[in-house]
């Protein structure tokens, strides 16, 4: 009895190793002895025995596509220095099986860590970066940062076209586009900052030149007034005389014709 209990137990931990279980967000296709693979796609949760024959999972949520580290061309025909781009994208878990019988395997990926083939990866790399390089043809080199949102709809747009034409719009859907860096080339930020400096030393020049302007017209408009040099001396005057009462005049050039009177206080001040 104790044999056949010890038996039984070997058997079923036998079994559970040789089974896999499809997590959540991910498929399995079973693949016979024969190498021929099932079209039924397996579900998530499911326990499937892989001691005859083997099963494949395949993630279908939330994949992430990472176009890093590109240079593309801009409206006015300058390459950025660096623009880089996440594209998340889900799969129809009932187009697994077709997707991986029909398509070329260069369109997939393995992630060596999960041990999970990747459906259609590589495709969509491929289409991302193609529909970047669109998009920022669109816009001048320092126009792409301030136009991210409007690029990662016309990214979005782009990549949903192809996969229309290509009739996989039922079996991929894109679900993100995020344009993660943009940086110009050197010589474009160089450019704009000078252009920059330059404007600033001109409004300079504008002030200055307009402030002279007005002090011109003041000047003319008292000319003008018959009695303008008379209310410039006694202007002038009354300078002086503040000056003296606050202690910080202590001598005057008297002309010789002088007829006021001043006070010039006690010898001990």
């Amino acid at each position: 009895m104790k044999r056949l209990i010890r038996v039984g137990l070997v058997l079923g931990v036998t079994l559970l190793s040789a089974c896999v279980r499809i997590e959540t967000g991910e498929v399995g296709l079973r693949v016979g002895i024969d190498k021929q693979i099932s079209g039924t796609e397996l579900l998530p949760g499911s326990f499937n025995q892989t001691l005859v024959g083997d099963v494949l999972t395949f993630p279908v949520r939330d994949i992430a596509v990472q176009v890093d580290n590109k240079n593309p061309l801009t409206a006015d025909n300058s390459t950025l220095k660096d623009f880089d781009l996440t594209l998340v994208y889900s799969i129809n878990p009932s187009s697994v099986s077709d997707l991986w019988t029909t398509k070329s395997r260069s369109f997939h990926s393995f992630d060596g860590v999960a041990k999970d083939w990747v459906l259609m990866h590589g495709f969509m790399t491929t289409v991302a970066n193609n529909a970047a390089y669109k998009a920022v043809r669109g816009y001048k080199a320092l126009e792409v940062a301030d136009n991210r949102a409007r690029i990662e709809e016309e990214i979005k747009r782009v990549v949903g076209e192809t996969l229309k034409a290509e009739k996989l719009d039922q079996a991929l859907s894109v679900t993100l586009v995020q344009v993660r860096n943009v940086m110009p080339a050197d010589d474009i930020i160089a450019s704009a900052n000078a252009v920059v400096t330059a404007q600033n030393a001109l409004r300079a020049k504008e002030i200055e030149v307009d402030t002279a302007k007005r002090e011109a017209e003041r000047i003319a408009a008292l000319n003008a007034n018959a009695r303008a040099i008379e209310y410039m001396n006694a202007q002038a005057q009354l300078k002086i005389a503040e000056g003296v009462a606050n202690g910080k005049v202590h001598a005057v050039v008297v002309p010789y014709d002088f007829k006021g009177i001043i006070n010039v206080g006690s010898p001990g001040r």
